[in-house]
């Protein structure tokens, strides 16, 4: 079978990452890199062993497959050139920046049969993977995720830029209608929320609370499930997860054995996969559009 010829678009801190591990799998041949900035392009280029260019429209039908790492702000224009030019995408997150923008995506997608997985990279997460196969019911969800600011998702607010991951995950676990979202906020350093917290309420009583922050010195990022009997912690950071078991009347605290591997590496051959076999990625694009509906929810609540 031959390689999967694929495109990264976006040469940041991200994009680099992608195109240095499709450079390493084995089914893949890393065709070209795109950047506006020639310099950054060609560097990356060099490193990985492809071509490189600076406008994306030379690559439309030149390739399989393509990973969209631009500003949040291209992501439909770029997305929907290469959807009609029948390109399977992997498009970081958040999917659009509205939902009107992700249901275009979804359907052009769906005309031409293509693999459209969304970068929600905590869903490949060793530690939110083996709580997956933990069974219980899900009464409370307590999530944090903080961390430094960094200038280049200045273009959006901290839920589009952090609180999502946790959005998605809440989503992927509670199997259930969300009937209501409380949310407050605050901007520190942008024009956007810099901290956020939210509230949601689930049509099988399930609760979830959320906070993000993007103006903390250390990084954290933690989410506890609550279930009858037990509760789980899970850190992102260290892929460790601790589950906390009533046994009596006593609270027996479990370590969870856990095989950590690369979160990016797992999802990027995922993808590939999925564009091989013809399979559903973990995160397609329906399940990036219901995150940011619920995100642009949230963040509507904030602004007013």
């Amino acid at each position: 079978m031959k390689k999967v010829k694929i495109a990264v678009i976006g040469t940041g801190k991200l994009g680099s990452l992608h195109a240095k591990i499709y450079s390493r799998l084995k089914d893949v041949e890393l065709t070209c890199v795109c950047d506006t900035n020639k310099k950054i392009a060609k560097k990356v280029a060099r490193q990985y062993g492809c071509d490189f260019c600076t406008d994306y429209k030379q690559l439309l039908g030149g390739v399989d497959a393509a990973s969209i790492a631009v500003p949040t702000s291209l992501h439909y224009k770029v997305a929907k050139d290469f959807l009609e030019a029948k390109t399977h995408l992997l498009i970081e997150k958040p999917i659009t920046t509205s939902v009107e923008e992700a249901d275009v995506l979804l359907s052009i997608a769906s005309k031409h049969n293509l693999t459209l997985s969304v970068g929600h990279i905590e869903r490949f997460n060793s530690a939110i993977e083996a709580f997956g196969k933990l069974k219980g019911d899900i009464k409370f969800i307590e999530c944090h995720r903080l961390g430094r600011f960094f200038s280049r998702v200045a273009d959006v607010g901290v839920v589009l830029d952090l609180m999502i991951h946790d959005i998605d995950i809440i989503l992927g676990l509670i199997k259930s209608n969300v009937t209501s979202v409380d949310a407050v906020g605050v901007s520190v350093l942008t024009k956007h929320e810099d901290i956020a917290n939210a509230r949601i309420k689930f049509a099988n009583g399930a609760i979830c609370n959320i906070t993000a922050s993007r103006v903390s010195i250390k990084s954290l990022r933690k989410i506890r499930i609550f279930q009858t009997g037990a509760y789980i912690s899970i850190d992102y950071i260290k892929q460790e997860a601790m589950l906390y078991k009533k046994i009596g009347k006593l609270i027996i605290p479990k370590k969870i054995n856990i095989k950590k591997q690369q979160p990016l590496k797992k999802e990027l051959a995922s993808f590939v996969e999925c564009i091989r076999l013809d399979k559903k990625p973990l995160v397609s694009g329906k399940e990036g559009r219901d995150a940011l509906k619920i995100a642009l929810d949230i963040t509507k609540q904030i602004h007013e």
